[in-house]
C-alpha cells in the first residue's frame, strides 16, 4: 500500500494515485503507452498538462499522420492506425484508398492532383511527381476524441490538468512523479514510469544523460472560407501565375514546406503548418513568447495578401491557431544506444527493434535511460543524435514507440524483472499480436546489423 505522504525535494507532498504504470505526458505517444500497457493488463495512470488528449496532433495541429509507409507498404499499424480508422468512421479523416495507392497509378498526374493537397504523397521521392503513399490528413477535435475514447475504454486513469513537476527516484530507479494542479502538489506512484513529455522532462529531472538540440518552431493555424476546388484549378491550370503568387505568399510566411496550405476534412477549412522559424529555443520561455507573437503576426498578413491575390482564398478568414506552440525538437535522451543519422538514411535493422517509422527501425536499447532503472521513454525525445532525430520524429513512429514500450513495461511486471531486462522477443511478438508491426522482420530494403 502506497504512504499517504511521500518526501520530495520540495518538501512532503500527498499521494494521490499508485498505479503499475504512470505515463507523463498525454500526446501520440503517451496515450499509445498508456492503452498499450492497459490492454496487457498493467493499471495505468496518465498525466496532460492540458485539458485534452493529442498533443501536437491534437493541439499542435499537425494534421497529417505520415512517415507510415515504407514505398507501398504499411509500416505503422497497431494503435496509430486505429486511431485513423477511428476518426475516419466520425468523417474526421481522409486518406488515399488502396486503389490510389496502385504502383500502375499513383504517380500519375491524375493522382498527384487528386491527393496532392491532402498530403499524403512521398516528398522524399526524387521523381515527379511525387508517388502517392498512404498517410492522412485529419481533424484535431477527431484525435483528441478518438484518443480519449481509447484511453477511457482501456481503464486508464486519466489526470488531466496535471503538470509535471519532478521525477521520485530511490535507489536508482523512478518510482513515481510529482505533478503540480489546481490542487496543488501530489504524487503519483508506480513501478514503472514513462517519459513521454516530448522534451524528456522526466528523464532529465531524474538525472539521465542527454543532448540539447534545436529545429524550426511554428504557429501552426487553419483558414476557413477557402473554395479548394477553384486554388487546386488555379494552381493545376494557370501554373505560372500561381507560382509568382505562391512565392509572395512565402515570403510573408519567411520559412514553410513546399505546400503552406493543405486541406482538411471539414470543407472550406485549411491547414498552415507554418512559419517555420529558426533561431528559438523550445524550453526557453522568452522564445516561445517571441514564436506565438511573430507567428500570429506572419499569418495574418499572409491573410490579407491572399484574399487579395490567390483565386479560392477571397473570403478566407482566420479560425485558430494551435493551443500548443509546434516545437520539433528539444532534449534528447542519450540512452543505451544512440540513433545515428547513418542508421536512419541506411535503414538499419536492429535485432532488438521494436518499431518502424517509414523505412527506419528503433532499438529497445534507444528507449532506455542508461543512469535510470524502470524509466522509460517514447516520444521525439528518444535517444538519438539531433541530425537522426529530425529525419525521425513524425506522429505515427512516436506512437509505434508508445505502444513498444507499454508493452514492455507491462511484459517486465508480469515476468518481474526489471524494464532493461525485459524479453524483447516476447514484447515483439505481443506487438504483432496485436496488430503492430515492431519490425522484427526487416524488409528488403533494410541493412541487417546484430544488436550489440
Amino acid at each position: 500500500m502506497a504512504p499517504d505522504i511521500i518526501a520530495t525535494k520540495r518538501g512532503s507532498v500527498p499521494v494521490r494515485a499508485e498505479s503499475d504504470v504512470v505515463v507523463v505526458g498525454g500526446g501520440p505517444a503517451g496515450i499509445s503507452a498508456a492503452v498499450s500497457a492497459a490492454r496487457n493488463g498493467a493499471s495505468v495512470t496518465l498525466v496532460e498538462r492540458y485539458p485534452y488528449l493529442g498533443g501536437l496532433a491534437s493541439g499542435g495541429m499537425v494534421l497529417v499522420l505520415d512517415d507510415m509507409h515504407n514505398d507501398t507498404e504499411i509500416s505503422v499499424r497497431g494503435i496509430a492506425m486505429e486511431a485513423i480508422e477511428r476518426m475516419e468512421k466520425m468523417g474526421l479523416a481522409v486518406f488515399p484508398p488502396d486503389v490510389d495507392r496502385d504502383p500502375k497509378i499513383r504517380q500519375s498526374l491524375e493522382m498527384w492532383q487528386k491527393w496532392a493537397r491532402w498530403g499524403t504523397f512521398d516528398f522524399h521521392s526524387h521523381s515527379l511527381p511525387h508517388p502517392i503513399i498512404f498517410a492522412a490528413a485529419f481533424d484535431p477535435d477527431g484525435f483528441k476524441q478518438a484518443s480519449l475514447d481509447m484511453v477511457t475504454e482501456a481503464g486508464v486513469n486519466l489526470r488531466l490538468h496535471s503538470w509535471f513537476a519532478e521525477t521520485l527516484v530511490e535507489d536508482g530507479a523512478a518510482t513515481g512523479v510529482v505533478v503540480e494542479s489546481k490542487e496543488g502538489r501530489h504524487a503519483l506512484l508506480g513501478k514503472v514510469i514513462i517519459d513521454a513529455t516530448g522534451d524528456l522532462d522526466v528523464a532529465a529531472s531524474a538525472g539521465a544523460d542527454h543532448d540539447v538540440g534545436s529545429f524550426i518552431l511554428t504557429t501552426v493555424s487553419r483558414m476557413g472560407g477557402v473554395d479548394t476546388e477553384a486554388a487546386e484549378r488555379f494552381q493545376f491550370e494557370e501554373p505560372e501565375k500561381f507560382d509568382e503568387i505562391d512565392a509572395g505568399a512565402k515570403k510573408i510566411i519567411g520559412g514553410s514546406w513546399n505546400f503552406w496550405w493543405l486541406k482538411t476534412p471539414l470543407p472550406g477549412i485549411v491547414w498552415l503548418n507554418c512559419p517555420h522559424m529558426t533561431g528559438l529555443d523550445g524550453l526557453s520561455v522568452d522564445d516561445l513568447v517571441k514564436a506565438e507573437i511573430e507567428g500570429r503576426r506572419r499569418i495574418h498578413e499572409l491573410l490579407a495578401y491572399v484574399r487579395t491575390n490567390m483565386p479560392g482564398f477571397e473570403k478566407a478568414f482566420i479560425v485558430d491557431f494551435a493551443p500548443q506552440t509546434g516545437v520539433r525538437q528539444t532534449r534528447l535522451l542519450k540512452g543505451d544506444y544512440v540513433v545515428s543519422k547513418s542508421d536512419v538514411v541506411k535503414r538499419v535493422h536492429f535485432a532488438d527493434t521494436v518499431c518502424r517509422g517509414r523505412d527506419y527501425y528503433t532499438p529497445y536499447r534507444a528507449l532506455l535511460p542508461k543512469e535510470v532503472d524502470q524509466l522509460l521513454v517514447a516520444g521525439r525525445h528518444y535517444s538519438a543524435t539531433p541530425q537522426a532525430q529530425k529525419s525521425s520524429r513524425e506522429i505515427p513512429p512516436c506512437m509505434a514507440m508508445g505502444e513498444a514500450v507499454g508493452v514492455a513495461a507491462a511484459k517486465a511486471l508480469s515476468a518481474g524483472v526489471v524494464v532493461r531486462d525485459v524479453d524483447v522477443a516476447a514484447v515483439q511478438k505481443q506487438l504483432r499480436a496485436q496488430g503492430a508491426d515492431p519490425g522484427d522482420r526487416p524488409a528488403a530494403n533494410a541493412l541487417l546489423q546484430e544488436a550489440v
